[in-house]
C-alpha cells in the first residue's frame, strides 16, 4: 500500500494532533482510523437534529490541550459557564452557593461550614499543586478540611473534572490543580460538541498533508527490534519505519508480537480504567419547575448532571441537551440498576422530563479514561518511545507526563511527534532546530 515515514494507528484527538506536527515537519504521514469514521471519544453523535458528545466533556482551559491547539491554528467556539450549579444531598435539591449572598442565604451548609468553606475557597487558589507531597487526595483532604460535608462537596467535584471517584487513590496535586482549574471558571463547552473539534483537526491535517483512511484496522506491528511495517486484517502491508499507536494501553499491546518482553506489558498491567455509565438526553426544553443550573453535584452519590447546551449551541431549534454520569471507576456495575438510578437522579432535578425527551442515549460501561495518576504511582511515566523497538511510539490519555484527561491526550501526541522529527533530522544528518516543530 505504499511507503510512509510515519504510521499513526487511531484518528482521534491523539493522533490527529501527532499527524499534524508530523507533516508540518515535512515528514509524510498516513492516520489509521478503524471505524467508519475519525474522533473515538470525542466523537458527536447526532440525535434527531442535535449533537451530542459521548457522555459528559468539558474543555479545561489554562493546561496544555489549549497551548497546542493555539500552536496548531485551531480556534474553539463556545462559552465558559457561569458559576450556576446545585447540590443534591439526601434526596434535596439545594442551590451550590458560588457568590456570597448565596453562601448566606444557603441552607445547605450550617454557619461554620459556611465559614470554612469561604476560606477553602480563598486558600485553593493561592496553592501550588506541584509543592503538595505525595499523597491522596483524601489525605489532603482530611488535612486541610474539618467538615466532612464539605469533603464530599470536594470528591463530588473532583469526580466531575476528573471523573475518578477514588480519592483514597487519586494524586492530590493533579487533583487540586484540576479544582483551581473547576472554581477558576476554566471549564469550557464546545459549540457543536467536541466533534468539531476532531473537524478542525482533520482540516488542519489533510492541509498539511495526512493521508487518512477509514476503516482500516491494523492487526499487528510488523518488527524484529525496528518497526518495519503494520499488517491489516486482509493480509495488506503499509512500510512505515515509524508507527505512533494513538489508542488504549491494550490495543497498543496486543498489537505487538513478542509484547510481553516490552515495556507495553508493564504499562498495561499498571494501568487503572475508569469506567462510567452515561445517560445523554435530548428534550424540547426544560419541564416547568425543573432547574436552571448548568452543572450538579450529588454529594453522597456518584453522579454528575450537566447542561451544556445552556451555553454552548448543540442544536438548530433549541433542544436542550442533557448530560447524567454515574462514575464507575473500577468497580463492577449493574446495567440496568444504573439507568434506574441515572433516570431517578434526572426525575429529581427535572421533574416531568419524560414528557420532553426527543431522543437518548446510554453507555453502560464507557472506558472514559484509560489510567489516572495515582498515589502508589511513581514517577516514570509511559512513552512516548518503547524502548525496546526502535520506531514504536505510544500516545494517549494513559501516557500523560503529569498532565491529566486531554491534555495528556495532546501533550502526548505532541512529544511523540517531537521524539520522531528529532530521530528523523539525527538520521538525515539535518539540523533540528525550533522551527521543525511549531
Amino acid at each position: 500500500m505504499g511507503h510512509y515515514d510515519v504510521a499513526v494507528i487511531g484518528g482521534g484527538l491523539t493522533g490527529l494532533t501527532a499527524s499534524i506536527y508530523l507533516a508540518r515537519a515535512g515528514l509524510s504521514v498516513i492516520v489509521l482510523e478503524k471505524a467508519n469514521q475519525l474522533g473515538g471519544r470525542a466523537l458527536s453523535i447526532n440525535k434527531s437534529g442535535t449533537l451530542l458528545n459521548l457522555g459528559v466533556h468539558a474543555f479545561y482551559q489554562d493546561g496544555a490541550a489549549e497551548t497546542i491547539l493555539r500552536e496548531l491554528g485551531v480556534k474553539l467556539k463556545g462559552a465558559n459557564p457561569p458559576a450556576s450549579a446545585g447540590a443534591m444531598w439526601k434526596e434535596r435539591v439545594n442551590t451550590f452557593p458560588s457568590k456570597p449572598l448565596q453562601l448566606i442565604a444557603s441552607t445547605l451548609f450550617s454557619f461554620s461550614e459556611k465559614m470554612e468553606l469561604t476560606r477553602l475557597m480563598l486558600k485553593l487558589g493561592k496553592i501550588d499543586p506541584s509543592r503538595i507531597e505525595r499523597i491522596s487526595l483524601k489525605e489532603w483532604a482530611e488535612r486541610e478540611i474539618r467538615h466532612p460535608k464539605l469533603r464530599h462537596v470536594v470528591y463530588s467535584v473532583s469526580r466531575a473534572n476528573s471523573f475518578v471517584p477514588h480519592p483514597e487513590l487519586l494524586l492530590a496535586g493533579p487533583a487540586v490543580r484540576q479544582l483551581q482549574r473547576t472554581f477558576g471558571g476554566k471549564a469550557f463547552y464546545i459549540d457543536g460538541g467536541w466533534g468539531t473539534l476532531i473537524d478542525d483537526l482533520r482540516g488542519q491535517a489533510i492541509r498539511a498533508g495526512v493521508t487518512i483512511m477509514h476503516q482500516k484496522k491494523a492487526v499487528e506491528v510488523v518488527h524484529d527490534g525496528t518497526v518495519r511495517c503494520i499488517r491489516f486484517k486482509d493480509g495488506e502491508l503499509i512500510d512505515a519505519p515509524n508507527v505512533v499507536i494513538a489508542a488504549g494501553p491494550k490495543e497498543a499491546y496486543d498489537l505487538v508480537k513478542n509484547a510481553d518482553s516490552t515495556s507495553l506489558a508493564k504499562w498495561k498491567d499498571a494501568v487503572k480504567p475508569i469506567r462510567a455509565a452515561c445517560l445523554d438526553l435530548v428534550l424540547r426544553r426544560l419541564p416547568d419547575g425543573g432547574s436552571n443550573f448548568i452543572a450538579g453535584f450529588w454529594l453522597d452519590q456518584p453522579i454528575f448532571y450537566n447542561a451544556p447546551s445552556t451555553v454552548a449551541k448543540l442544536s438548530e431549534d433549541g433542544s436542550v441537551v442533557i448530560h447524567l454520569i454515574k462514575h464507575l471507576g473500577m468497580n463492577k456495575s449493574d446495567p440496568e440498576m444504573d439507568l434506574l438510578q441515572l433516570e431517578k437522579a434526572m426525575d429529581l432535578v427535572q421533574p416531568g422530563w419524560r414528557k420532553e425527551e426527543i431522543a437518548r442515549q446510554f453507555l453502560p460501561n464507557l472506558t472514559v479514561v484509560h489510567d489516572f495518576i495515582t498515589v502508589d504511582r511513581n514517577s516514570v511515566y509511559p512513552g512516548p518511545s518503547v524502548q525496546e523497538i526502535n520506531g514504536l511510539y505510544v500516545a494517549g490519555d494513559w501516557t500523560g507526563h503529569g498532565e491529566v484527561l486531554a491534555d495528556a491526550s495532546f501533550a502526548s501526541a505532541k512529544r511523540a511527534a517531537q521524539a520522531i522529527i528529532a530521530n528523523h533530522c539525527s538520521s538525515e544528518g539535518e539540523d533540528f532546530g525550533e522551527g521543525k516543530v511549531i
